[in-house]
């Protein structure tokens, strides 16, 4: 019977969460790399027993492993993260100049046709590829060329967290950093424009219509539509119809249009889940009421989906890469909460269930479909 795996970061290690496909109950394997904050786990489309994770530690800074079996066991890999040529800076909190400094991985995104193949997003925000299953890392220095002189952190620094393969057009690859936008390239990574029209950012930026600048959380696609994105941004959920050429807002009746995920559905590309929190300065859910939102009409329209999830003083969050779709036909829908839940829906978000509970705070949620 076909399986699910669901891959789970937190701040105090990884955990292996493995069902059938009934998806009702679950085996829990971890912590792996206790103590250590794992960023994003995430294993290949080619051969899912090929995993990758990013391990990061304030004391012991960052450590790439990977795992051929699943998950079962680990080895460190390679650890060289060297911007290309010389870095030169980006604008630091105070408006000056600042060199590009390596701080972490926070995003793994594993090729759509090749098992060695891995990207890797980091802080202070480039995109690095490696060919030799994470033995060795160069970056696509082409990003940094789209006016990253003109980045800048925000809170939560200067990272780059969404990479998105067009599975229609190998050249074509989307990224998002926080504080500076969305990016799309469509020669391989050589070079990239960005694709920041119609956003609109008049609460953290002197223009608020800026080329660059925008604080975007996180980008999702359907691999049916690739040339339709979906956006969570700092304020506001947009959609493009044209490959990040055009965005418009479609938050609609949502309670807020603040938060951090945003996921398709895996076989309803206009069907679209989101977590909405109270705002930037207070990351909880209004009223207290955990809620995922879902559209079925590609946004504007949501409905709040609550059956199994606490409805009063609930105050956890949902971090930009902690939810993820399953491809079962019956579609799951998983996220993570800096509580320590994992959530679960094996209906598409109709009803949900924590399927592990009191982990430390989840940073990341992947999930793969077995066979």
């Amino acid at each position: 019977m076909t399986g699910v795996r669901v891959l789970v970061g937190t701040r105090k290690g990884a955990f292996i969460l493995t069902s059938d496909g009934k998806r009702e109950k679950w085996d829990i394997s971890g912590p792996h790399f206790a103590g250590w904050e794992i960023y994003h786990l995430k294993g290949s489309p080619v051969d899912p027993n090929r995993l990758y994770a990013s391990q990061s530690s304030g004391w012991f800074g960052q450590v790439m492993q990977r795992s051929d079996d699943g998950g079962k066991t680990w080895a460190p890999v390679g650890n060289a993260f060297a911007y290309d040529g010389v870095p030169g800076t980006h604008q630091w909190y105070d408006g000056t100049q600042h060199p590009w400094e390596f701080k972490r991985v926070w995003h793994l995104e594993p090729s759509l046709t090749d098992t060695d193949t891995v990207y890797a997003g980091v802080e202070d925000a480039a995109l690095f590829r490696s060919i030799d299953g994470a033995k060795t890392w160069q970056e696509l220095p082409g990003l940094r060329a789209a006016k990253g002189r003109l980045w800048q952190p925000g809170a939560g620094g200067m990272c780059l967290h969404t990479i998105i393969l067009d599975p229609s057009n190998s050249e074509r690859i989307f990224v998002a950093i926080s504080s500076a936008g969305a990016f799309r390239t469509d020669d391989g990574g050589k070079t990239w424009q960005p694709i920041n029209r119609g956003l609109k950012s008049p609460f953290e930026l002197p223009d608020p219509t800026a080329e660059v600048g925008h604080c975007v959380h996180n980008l999702a696609m359907h691999p049916s539509r690739p040339n339709v994105l979906f956006m969570q941004k700092h304020w506001d959920v947009m959609r493009s119809d044209d490959a990040g050429g055009m965005w418009h807002e479609v938050s609609g009746n949502l309670p807020s249009d603040f938060g951090f995920p945003i996921a398709v559905h895996a076989h309803e590309p206009n069907t679209v889940y989101v977590v909405p929190i109270k705002s930037d300065a207070e990351h909880f859910p209004p009223e207290g009421k955990l809620r995922v939102y879902r559209s079925r009409a590609g946004g504007n329209e949501w409905e709040p989906l609550t059956n199994g999830l606490p409805q009063s003083d609930c105050y956890v969050n949902v971090l930009r890469d902690a939810m993820a779709i399953d491809t079962l036909d019956s579609c799951g829908v998983y996220f993570g909460t800096t509580g320590g839940q994992v959530y679960a829906s094996a209906d598409s978000g109709d009803t949900w269930k924590p399927i592990v509970r009191d982990l430390p705070a989840v940073v990341s949620v992947e999930v793969q479909t077995l066979p």
